[in-house]
């Protein structure tokens, strides 16, 4: 970790975002005409949002040359690894996606905790790297059903808080956008009610509070994820502590994203 207060990113305050996780999907030409068709849309219409497209790493490129020619667009990675450079065949370092001036990375999601067995130590050491080269990690709790109906969610978003991201001073963790996903709702079709949203999200911005004070709290942007799409988004939104969505597969139709898009 770099000295206190040297993470500096200039995202810090607060916002409402939506970004748009691709996950494994599109072959280059198909990924090329969806960001060339949210460009052209935000050519003629100004969202009241910040907007992130999450596509896979060989697509990163492409579509950085997009948002530089954009004031809306905006690109995240979907993964990094916790280590700077070597031996590490297939990885792909926080250096490397700042020199394609990419702005974000989604880290610890739940298909990477679930089917690659990241640690909480590896998310936390991946944080680390990413605000070392001023990426803004979009990092990602949420609990599974077994965890919800047996009544400790709140326990395990607080301990993959605590665990992820509670080791970095204020000024870094200033810099880090929260999406919480019930992993009961990721690519199910159940989404959590607006008031389910509204409580996790409650709750977690109040660990926040406890951690690092007020101000640090209420400037933190927890969006929620978890099949929300262009029906439920807006309801979804409308809660106080639920900043924007982390959306998945309504983000790979440029029609439904820009719908979600618009529930601001």
């Amino acid at each position: 970790m770099l000295a206190s207060g040297t993470h500096k990113i200039d995202l810090v305050m607060r916002k409402n975002i939506v970004a748009g996780n691709w996950k494994m999907n599109k072959n280059f030409e198909q990924a090329e005409d969806l960001v060339a068709d949210l460009t052209e849309y935000f050519e003629e219409n100004k969202p009241k949002c910040e907007v992130i497209v999450c596509p896979p790493f060989l697509y990163l490129e492409m579509a950085s040359d997009y948002a530089s020619e954009s004031s809306v667009l905006n690109v995240s990675a979907q993964n990094v690894s916790a280590y700077d450079n070597g031996a590490y065949t297939g990885e792909i370092s926080a250096e490397m996606l700042k020199g394609l001036d990419i702005s974000y990375c989604i880290v610890g999601h739940s298909e990477r905790r679930q089917y690659y067995n990241e640690t909480d130590n590896q998310l936390a050491q991946k944080v680390d790297k990413l605000l070392d080269f001023s990426v803004a990690p979009i990092f990602c709790i949420g609990e599974l059903l077994e965890e919800r109906e047996s009544n400790n969610h709140f326990s395990i978003v607080k301990e993959q808080l605590e665990n992820g991201l509670f080791h970095l001073n204020a000024d870094e963790f200033s810099n880090v956008v929260i999406a919480y996903e019930p992993v009961w709702a990721i690519g199910t079709g159940v989404v959590a009610t607006p008031e389910q949203a509204q409580e996790m999200h409650a709750h977690i911005r109040e660990l926040i509070t406890e951690k690092y004070g007020d101000k640090i709290a209420n400037d933190t942007t927890i969006m929620y994820g978890g099949s929300c799409n262009p029906k439920n988004a807006k309801i979804l939104f409308a809660n106080k502590d639920v900043d924007g969505g982390l959306i998945g597969g309504a983000s790979l139709i440029a029609e439904d994203f820009v719908k979600i898009i618009e529930s601001f």
